[in-house]
């Protein structure tokens, strides 16, 4: 019988890289983390120290060095439809409409479908994100955002079990985030898929997410705190920030990783630096 509190299982994740030397590096040493199905995941830390690795693995792009990656009771072995990534940068294809964009991965995972069908489910999902007249724009003609929501629109699009986002709102302007966020969110609520969001921004991650998973500095990194939040969905902006409950669990995140940022030994190596200048 599948547990659905165990949905996505990653247990005993090491990612291990060669030093100049040949000697073994472990940058991810130990990550485990259960998602419940349907559960919004934020995973936060400091720069370097693994977080876009982890997402990677679970994508199946980049070979684990050792542990287990499950999605759905099955062990993944390799990329597959099953887990959707949505990158920083969009990655569209500078040749093909928005539509055409979409329709890529829909072909790929409809292969049975009617033409009909496949349109109706890029028009859908297009529409879904804001992009409803402008599905035959190609990506010169779109701002960044615009060009970003054609990316979750695809991704979205192949009905995935696991929707990975890495830091998908980075490069966009604090109200083009924002309204991005809320467009993300809907959608997630109406189609009950399980993510993983990477990123940096502290509010973000309490905003978008069930719980927020804080990864400790590297080399070496794994999962230093989980924090649960008691915010339902679907959520509403103002309700999140008046919860009584919203500044002390920033503050809590913020504390962590002051303290990570403190215990870096890659800090420890500058502060020796700047002794010594």
């Amino acid at each position: 019988m599948k547990d659905d509190n165990k949905y996505v299982e990653i247990f005993n994740l090491v990612k291990a890289y060669p030093n100049p030397y040949g000697d073994p590096i472990r940058v991810v040493d130990g990550f485990e983390l259960n998602i419940r199905k349907g559960e919004i995941i934020s995973i936060i830390g400091h720069s370097g120290c693994g977080k876009s690795t982890v997402l990677t693995m679970v994508a199946g792009l980049n070979e684990i060095s050792h542990g287990s990656i499950a999605v759905d009771s099955r062990e993944i072995s390799g990329p597959g439809p099953d887990r959707a990534v949505v990158f920083q940068s969009p990655c569209l294809l500078p040749w093909m409409t928005a539509f055409n964009n979409v329709m890529l991965g829909v072909k790929k995972v409809y292969p049975h479908g009617t033409e009909q069908q496949r349109r109706e489910i890029c028009e859908y999902y297009l529409s879904a994100v804001g992009l409803g007249n402008s599905m035959d724009k190609f990506p010169g003609e779109m701002s960044g955002g615009m060009q970003q929501r054609v990316g979750i629109a695809r991704a979205i699009a192949l009905k995935p079990k696991m929707l990975l986002l890495d830091e998908p709102f980075g490069r966009l302007d604090s109200l083009t985030r924002m309204e991005l966020q809320d467009v993300v969110l809907e959608i997630l609520d109406r189609e009950k898929v399980t993510t993983m969001v990477i990123t940096h921004d502290v509010d973000e991650a309490i905003y978008m997410s069930d719980r927020v998973c804080m990864m400790t500095s590297g080399p070496n990194s794994k999962v230093g705190k989980l924090l649960s939040l008691p915010f339902g969905r679907p959520r509403k902006r103002a309700e999140v920030l008046e919860h009584p409950a919203y500044y002390e669990l920033r503050g809590s995140l913020v504390q962590f990783l002051e303290d990570e940022s403190h215990d870096s030994p890659a800090d420890e190596v500058k502060e020796s630096e700047e002794a010594v200048a």
